[in-house]
Formats: C-alpha cells, structure tokens, sequence
C-alpha cells in the first residue's frame, strides 16, 4: 500500500524475519531510498534496505550472504550464555563446507570459524563477515544499482513523492 505522509511514504510491506506472514510496514522518504546508492552500509542501515537488496540477491540465488551478514550482526548482540548456541547454528547453516546456504569464503577463513566457535566470543565471525560484506560491496552491490529492481523501485518511491 502506498500512502502519502508529509514528505515521507510508505514503500515497503515487508515479510517479518521471524514470521513470514506477518506483515510489516516503514515509512521512507525518497531521499533515503537515494541514500542507498551511496554505499552498501546505508544500504544494509534499513530493514526496508536490507529486504529490498535481499530480493534481489534472490533473484541472483546469492541471498545466502545478507543473510550470513545479517546473522552477524545479530550474533554479535548475543549474551554471552548464549553465543554457543548462536554460534553453532550460523556455522552450521553458513560455513560448514556442507551447510545448506554456504558462503562464498576460503578454506582458511572456514577453519579458522570452526577453530573459534569451540571457544565463542561477540567477534568469532568478524573475519568470514568481513569478507561477505566485501564480496557484496564489490560484485552485488554494483549490479543491484544499475538492476531493474532497484530502478522500478526508486521510480515507485519518487513518482508518489511527486503526488
């Protein structure tokens, strides 16, 4: 639904992260949709960025590394009782050289995550993080601005703003 507020619209209805059929909604204003052209950490600083960007990663069946990424992030905030746990399922879904959305990272980096999360602490996934962000910033990020999606998206935003 779109809908005009002040200077500001509504743009995304989003899938909820932890339930898929619960709908969310933010509000946007064109300028920050422009931001996100700036560089990927704007970009990944909205959750309406983060699910925009992660559409299209679908579509290039690469959605594995925002959601990595994203996991990250989350892993970091953990409590400490429970990194291990925390740590286990972002390995085994991730990392493992088997897991089901493995990451594009070499063997060194996957068996120095291993090696850490024996022993878990808040940066055990800082280095294989690190490069995801990196393979996102060089080789998505780029295509996703000149895509289809990002444009229709943008034109979407900007023409209600306009209204």
């Amino acid at each position: 639904m779109w809908h005009t507020a002040s200077t500001e619209i509504k743009v995304c209805e989003l899938a909820d992260s932890k339930d898929h059929r619960k709908k969310t909604k933010a509000l946007f204003s064109a300028e920050e949709v422009i931001q996100w052209s700036q560089s990927l950490e704007k970009l990944l600083a909205t959750q309406c960025g983060q699910e925009v960007f992660r559409e299209f990663l679908k579509s290039e069946f690469s959605d594995e590394n925002i959601d990595f990424w994203l996991a990250c992030e989350d892993y970091k905030k953990t409590q400490a009782n429970r990194l291990q746990g925390k740590a286990e399922k972002i390995y085994q879904e991730f990392v493992k050289s088997d897991a089901r959305k493995q990451v594009n990272i070499d063997f060194h980096i996957r068996k120095s995550v291993a090696k850490k999360i024996q022993d878990p602490t808040p940066s055990s996934f800082d280095e294989a993080q690190r490069l995801v962000y990196v393979l996102m910033e060089r080789d998505s990020y780029p295509r996703f601005l000149k895509s289809q999606h990002y444009h229709n998206f943008l034109n979407k935003v900007q023409s209600n703003h306009l209204k």
